[in-house]
């Protein structure tokens, strides 16, 4: 589940310019601090 997750907030929204607090709600998230994770993650893989 986890995994699934992950993959979709980094591969399919954020990788695809969609807004974080899109994101964010979509994930169900209450707020965007935990979706800020999945975004650091992503733009770290970006910079290697």
């Amino acid at each position: 589940m986890h995994l699934a997750r992950y993959t979709f907030a980094t591969t399919i929204t954020l990788a695809n310019d969609v807004k974080l607090e899109n994101v964010s709600r979509m994930l169900g998230h209450t707020s965007t601090r935990m979706t800020l994770h999945y975004a650091h993650i992503m733009n770290e893989s970006l910079t290697q």
